[in-house]
């Protein structure tokens, strides 16, 4: 039931009303005014609002609420204009229309291609099984045991293979994880192939054939339960023919350089002799700047034997050259000591034997002067 402003009543009917057709809520005299007008052009209505065809909905209300802020009568803007708002607002209808039409036609097209799809929900012992298998339920039953039988057989093998992965995964291939390590033992392989082949051409030139214990077995050096006695004869070999690792050599040189530089400065010490005079003091001062720098060098030795020892238990220190020179002069002064003792033993023994046989020695002495 409408009213106008009159007074008059006028009865619509519900189906005389097409169903596209959004009536306004006024009446102007007896006539019902509704805001469908006539379709325009869909090309000339994406133009207005600045849009292309195929473009999205968001798309389409952005540009329609921007252009609306731009020339609607009451937004105060510079650029309103009524006209160029009913003509953005006629042309949003438009499009709006147009994109609900290509929709349910697309919508429409899915059905005709699949007018045998089921849509009623599938019964619920079909959700059973984990949605394994097809057919009637006995022979579903069947396949879901069977799948269960095939997943069980792919855990157990999968199992399997994990174990066997931990199991070797100490060897050097399991271990070469990366590349660097994958190169490594490449080169050592392809180091040990070299030395084999050399090992082969030597015997073939006839260079193991002067041997001295050729076709004679290993003699055991080593008795130790605890050693292997291949690895043992091997480096005994080694050492014998003066191929001993450099660090080895290194610690026995740094060894006898400093056996050698502590006899030098007790025995220059002992040169110098003593009580100390200026004159001795300065030589004694000129040896202990060159021991010093003697010691200074040893140092450096150290230094390049610690960064090549395999072992950090046998790394070495440093020497301390004041306390090298401390320890040469109280061996000085021990030799020195053990002189006087051993001369005042040998005076003793002789002031004895000249009370014993002083006589003796004096006749024995006459004879020989006469006798010349």
């Amino acid at each position: 039931m409408l009213t106008n402003n009159i007074g008059h009543h006028l009865m619509v009917r519900q189906a005389m009303i097409p169903r596209n057709l959004k009536p306004f809520p006024y009446i102007c005299g007896n006539r019902m005014l509704s805001g469908y007008k006539p379709k325009s052009n869909v090309k000339d209505s994406y133009k207005v609002l600045e849009l292309e065809e195929g473009c999205s909905l968001d798309d389409i209300r952005n540009s329609y609420r921007s252009l609306a802020k731009k020339y609607h009568p009451d937004s105060g803007s510079a650029t309103a204009d009524s006209e160029a708002f009913m003509k953005v607002e006629e042309a949003y209808r438009v499009v709006l229309s147009d994109m609900a039409t290509k929709k349910k036609s697309n919508e429409n097209n899915e059905e005709e291609e699949d007018p045998f799809k089921s849509k009623a929900p599938q019964h619920r012992h079909y959700l059973s099984f984990e949605g394994v298998g097809f057919g009637t339920p006995s022979q579903r039953e069947k396949q879901y045991m069977q799948f269960r039988v095939d997943r069980a057989t792919e855990q157990v093998l999968e199992y399997r293979k994990q174990r066997h992965e931990s199991q070797y995964a100490g060897t050097d291939l399991m271990k070469a994880k990366d590349v660097r390590q994958s190169k490594k033992v490449k080169i050592t392989q392809a180091v040990e192939r070299l030395v084999e082949d050399l090992i082969q051409e030597s015997m073939a030139k006839g260079d193991f054939d002067n041997l001295s214990g050729k076709g004679k077995p290993l003699q055991k050096f080593s008795d130790c339960p605890h050693i292997d006695p291949m690895t043992h004869n091997l480096n005994r070999i080694l050492i014998d023919n003066g191929y001993q690792p450099e660090w080895i050599l290194m610690q026995k040189e740094i060894r006898e350089t400093i056996e050698r530089l502590r006899k030098n400065i007790v025995a220059s010490r002992s040169q110098v002799g003593g009580p100390m005079t200026p004159y001795r003091q300065k030589q004694w001062n000129r040896i202990c700047e060159q021991f010093i720098e003697d010691i200074r060098k040893l140092n450096k030795r150290i230094d390049n034997f610690n960064l090549v020892v395999p072992i950090l238990s046998r790394q070495m220190v440093h020497f301390s050259a004041d306390k090298e020179i401390v320890r040469a002069q109280k061996t000085y002064e021990a030799l020195m000591e053990n002189r006087e003792a051993s001369n005042s033993d040998t005076k003793e023994n002789e002031e004895e034997n000249v009370k014993r046989f002083g006589w003796k020695s004096s006749l024995f002495k006459w004879l020989n002067l006469t006798l010349k």
